[in-house]
């Protein structure tokens, strides 16, 4: 049997997620009322309800994401909304917090969400024996540390293909909270990561005045899905539940291309849903909502990540100007800007800055601001009106089910039926005289034509076949009646006949990986308490959130490096670093200081409030 792999899409809502599905999403994942990770993305029962019902006529799935870190006050009440859940016919549940395996639960799948510390074969595993269906590994693994995982248990591997970075490993970053009152693993990330920071050396001289240090490009691994389901992944996600629609159908309708490419004629991998798509517009990642793009960590440390001039979307290379006059500009391959096009530049500050197109005329761009902007700038386009335009009209993509029609005579007039791609089957008659045509064979012909208007019914017809005994004559609005009614029958059997996959968590004693947990393991209530100390673990560290120590705390774990991006890596820039910088470096917005220590053997890089005490040693010494 083929092995399904699937496209894993964000839905913002109700609405995003149907066209998430129409682009060729085998799976969405959604907001819940409350719990999640977004707290601007949440979405009521009802909407939730609608989109399962649309999802699972095209045989894709809906995951219900309830990944916050959980308050002893709020069990119960998460408790309820899972059964609730659970009884409009939701797949699954990604989650981070181990309280929900201590609660009283209906046989829901449940997977575990990146936050939950997946990195390692020794943790998926455990996961995997505790229940998990699912894991949605680390961002910063490499090809070969999830071929690891991979060879250690049968867990269902999932994997972030496309979409923006946390420059943190997921649920180790503790800035938002530490900086404010706004907690990441409770829904309300302040992306302090996307803010300017100055950064001093440990003499306090100013390296670099303002610049978004920590802001990173956005990933695209496209190219790499066949390396990935060769390593393990099963299920390829794109990250943006709070992006708008053009992103999510672009994004989507990229990677089932690129998908479908490498399914065609494959013998040991095949979609998981049902359906195709038909795509009305060419869709390029380029052209929605990019910081730039990295492949990050999969193929190891090769090139500089880093997004330093702005967090900001980027949009698609567009050319140099090559000359400059007091109403506009030339622009290389202005010829492919439109009129209400937004271009991005870096300015003569080196700030990110941008104009809007009022009128393109043989290469010259006459923008609706003027801006002094020197000949040779790079100009990019970072908001392109008419490929919006195209991508939000309800027909950029189409997504239908193959039938196959069988009109034939019956004891008391006619019957039709139909079977679609996956096997499901149903008939209708109609009672009627049968009056002989006077068209011969032109009758079948426009009988096919009328049986082939399937409209905007989630269906295309693949084939037709007309049994009859003679040439009989059937009234079209009668034809097309009965064309409605079996396929209007079909959606419903097509529904209710959607195999739920389904798994009771039983309570399991195996051991953990390790016996003790510091704050990044986010234990915020006595159920998750009681589950790690079932499973071993001595000592527990509560979570940040409820015993943060203003000024001391480390507030994130990173893969990401600043003297790597600085050129000043002793491990891999050696032979062209130049002098080393003083240490230790801090980074500084407002009040707001951290100091930076760097662990050169795991290649990590560690941000502390400024009050912290650090012990920080000689990278020489440490890589030997």
């Amino acid at each position: 049997m083929k092995k399904k792999v699937e496209i894993l899409a964000p839905a913002k809502n109700l609405y995003q997620g149907m066209f998430a599905i129409n682009a060729g999403a085998d799976a969405v994942y959604i907001g819940a009322p409350s719990y999640g990770a977004r707290s601007n993305a949440t979405n009521p029962i009802e909407d939730i309800a609608e989109l399962v019902n649309y999802a699972h006529l095209f045989k894709a799935q809906v995951f219900v994401v309830v990944n916050t870190i959980l308050y002893d006050h709020e069990l119960e009440d998460c408790q309820k909304m899972i059964h609730e859940l659970y009884a409009i016919g939701v797949d699954a549940l990604i989650v981070q917090d181990m309280a929900i395996f201590e609660m009283d639960l209906p046989p829901i799948v449940i997977h575990a969400s990146t936050q939950a510390n997946n990195r390692d074969p020794k943790h998926v595993k455990f996961l995997k024996d505790a229940g998990m269906q699912r894991v949605v590994l680390a961002r910063e693994l490499n090809l070969d540390q999830i071929k690891e995982i991979h060879e250690a248990t049968d867990v269902e591997l999932e994997f972030f293909v496309s979409g923006a970075l946390c420059v943190a490993f997921s649920g180790n970053c503790y800035m938002s909270i530490a900086g404010g009152e706004r907690s990441a693993n409770r829904g309300s990330c302040a992306q302090n990561c996307r803010l300017p920071y100055e950064l001093k050396d440990g003499t306090g001289t100013t390296l670099i005045e303002s610049s978004h240090l920590l802001s990173i490009k956005d990933l695209d691994l496209s190219d790499q899905l066949p390396n990935l389901i060769e390593a393990g992944i099963t299920s390829f996600k794109i990250e943006g539940r709070l992006k708008d629609l053009v992103y999510v159908k672009n994004n989507v309708s990229y990677l089932r291309q690129k998908l479908d490419s490498f399914l065609e004629n494959n013998d040991q991998f095949v979609k998981a849903s049902s359906g195709r798509t038909i795509f009305n517009f060419e869709p390029q990642m380029d052209r929605s909502f990019n910081r730039g793009y990295t492949d990050y960590f999969v193929n190891q440390r090769k090139e500089k990540i880093g997004s330093w001039e702005s967090p900001k979307s980027k949009g698609q290379y567009i050319g140099k100007i090559t000359e400059v006059t007091p109403k506009g500009y030339f622009i290389e391959n202005a010829d492919d800007l439109n009129n209400g096009d937004g271009l991005y530049f870096i300015n003569s500050a080196n700030e990110s800055d941008g104009i809007q197109v009022n009128v393109v005329l043989n290469s010259f761009v006459i923008p609706n601001n003027y801006k002094e902007i020197p000949v040779g700038t790079e100009i990019y386009r970072n908001s392109d009106a008419a490929f919006n335009k195209l991508v939000e009209r309800e027909d950029a993509t189409i997504r239908k089910i193959g039938v196959h029609l069988t009109l034939k005579e019956s004891i008391n007039g006619f019957e039709l039926s139909v079977i679609d791609e996956d096997g499901h089957a149903t008939s209708m008659t109609l009672e009627s005289e049968k009056t002989p045509s006077t068209k011969g064979e032109i009758i079948l012909e426009e009988l096919k034509k009328n049986l082939s208007k399937t409209g905007n019914t989630p269906f295309i017809v693949d084939s037709i076949n007309i049994d009859f005994s003679q040439h009989w004559f059937l009234p079209t609005s009668k034809v097309n009646e009965l064309r409605r009614a079996v396929l209007e029958q079909l959606i419903e059997i097509r529904v209710k006949e959607y195999v739920r996959e389904e798994f009771q968590l039983t309570k399991t004693d195996h051991p953990y990986p390790v016996k003790e947990l510091d704050f990044t393991y986010n234990v915020s209530n006595k159920m998750a308490r009681a589950f790690y100390h079932r499973h071993g673990v001595t000592e527990i560290e509560k979570a940040f959130e409820i015993q943060w120590d203003p000024g001391k705390s480390r507030v994130m774990v990173t893969k990401y490096c600043v003297k790597y991006e600085l050129g000043k890596c002793a491990r891999f820039q050696r032979d062209t670093m130049g002098e080393k910088v003083v240490e230790p470096l801090s980074l500084k917005h407002g009040d707001n200081e951290y100091k930076l220590k760097f662990n050169c053997k795991p290649c990590e890089m560690e941000i502390w409030e400024k009050d912290a005490e650090l012990e920080f040693i000689d990278q020489e010494i440490q890589l030997k």
